[in-house]
């Protein structure tokens, strides 16, 4: 994957933070440990978009697609 090159301003107890972690091998660099960072909040991101899009469905709709049809397909299955 490529990757571009970015400058960020972070306060210093923040980096002091994650400067720990990378001494105690957490992270394998700073870059990294960011990276992770962003990758996971955008995920967050994501994720919380599509909680928000499934809370505008209707349940009853849902329901009804979901079991349109079924009575005509119990009428067809073989009686054991």
């Amino acid at each position: 994957m490529a990757a571009s090159k970015i400058a960020i301003t972070i306060d210093d107890r923040t980096l002091k933070r994650l400067d720990l972690l990378v001494k105690s091998k957490f992270f394998p660099s700073r870059s990294n440990a960011i990276q992770q960072a962003v990758t996971e909040k955008l995920n967050r991101i994501d994720k919380s978009r599509l909680a928000q899009e499934c809370a505008k469905l209707d349940p009853e709709f849902g329901q009804s697609l979901a079991e349109e049809g079924f009575s005509m397909e119990l009428e067809e299955w073989p009686e054991y």
